[in-house]
């Protein structure tokens, strides 16, 4: 739990990774240039003393992530969202399957979200299903600029990615998490945009689409897409890192967002390991608008909207009861092992 203004907030981290770009794993030079530029990401937006030397970087030992979320970090729960890149690194980058060595050691903490590529036909809808079968998936996190081959990139409004909408429809999957922010080397601006979450999200209005990164630097074609479709959703990872180094950007994006979508459709999100949370949460609560920011967006960035933003809403998509997870947690596997559990039992016997 993280205390702010004598407040306690439950923190749900909607956007981690747990990575592999080792020198052994890339089998493609997209691979190198891809793991390069995350790290120009990380060094540019994070304070000196937090940055990782760039082999650390390369692949961490998940024992380090359990550490910098849970123990030196404020997040009480998080969410991997599933990169895969089987064409730049030979066991994927960010898979399921390496993401599930984690969520079945610490279930209470861990949510496993799947993906799905309409590239990969009927191949690819099976696997979908398997992945649903393992973990019971309530999400997934798709990779439109993702190269396959000679592709070099998909759309949601493919008559393909439908096909792929209804099998998450059919298996009860109802978070899409589509991937839509700043180019990453090699990667192709274009398959970035997000014009193609409009269609989807009409067509398929029993699904939410929480749109990763709220699509930077679209902001603004993300925020009137959003505005119509109330089952379009903003992941603030990516964002987020502006309350730092870049607070009137950051008051721009943020303001813009709750003007818009208002404070129940956003998700906090570090994008770990990109970012950690032990410095990257205070920086996003510590945050407040200017007099003049407050007046020109008509909004306010308090209690409750962080509440909802930093863990309710991330919550209720994925039907966590938050008082019940907290007595979960005051006993789990971490809070025995690092006497984490007081946190919780206090806050659940107010």
């Amino acid at each position: 739990m993280y205390e702010h203004d004598g407040e306690e907030f439950f923190v749900i981290d909607g956007h981690v990774h747990c990575w592999d770009a080792s020198e052994e794993n890339v089998i493609h030079e997209g691979g190198e240039e891809f793991i390069k530029c995350f790290y120009d990401y990380h060094t540019g937006f994070t304070p000196e003393e937090h940055q990782w030397s760039f082999e650390e970087y390369r692949h961490y030992d998940p024992e380090r992530m359990v550490r910098d979320l849970f123990v030196d970090g404020p997040v009480d729960m998080a969410i991997f969202q599933s990169t895969y890149l089987t064409d730049f690194y030979e066991e994927g980058f960010n898979t399921a399957e390496q993401n599930a060595v984690l969520a079945d050691e610490y279930p209470e903490r861990f949510i496993v979200n799947g993906t799905f590529d309409p590239r990969d036909g009927e191949e690819g809808m099976q696997y979908l299903e398997e992945l649903h079968d393992r973990f019971d998936l309530q999400g997934v996190k798709v990779y439109t600029a993702e190269w396959r081959g000679e592709s070099k990139g998909w759309r949601l409004d493919d008559p393909e990615t439908f096909e792929f909408l209804e099998k998450c429809e059919e298996l009860g999957i109802e978070n899409v998490h589509p991937h839509k922010g700043p180019t990453i080397r090699p990667l192709n601006r274009d398959a970035f945009d997000v014009a193609d979450v409009d269609d989807a999200a009409s067509s398929f209005p029993d699904l939410n689409f929480i749109v990763e990164h709220v699509g930077l630097p679209r902001l603004d074609d993300f925020c009137f897409i959003a505005a119509q479709e109330p089952n379009v959703y903003g992941g603030l990872a990516v964002a987020a890192p502006f309350a730092w180094n870049r607070p009137r950007k950051f008051a721009e994006i943020l303001g813009e967002l709750l003007f818009w979508l208002g404070e129940d459709r956003l998700l906090f999100g570090s994008d770990y390991a990109i970012w950690e949370p032990d410095w990257l949460v205070p920086e996003v609560m510590n945050f407040e608008f200017t007099a003049e920011e407050r007046a020109e967006y008509g909004v306010e960035w308090d209690a409750e909207a962080k509440r909802k933003v930093m863990g309710e809403n991330a919550a209720d998509l994925y039907d966590i009861d938050i008082d019940e997870r907290m007595g979960t947690l005051a006993d789990d596997e971490i809070s025995r092992e690092f006497d984490l559990g007081g946190q919780y039992e206090a806050v659940a016997d107010d």
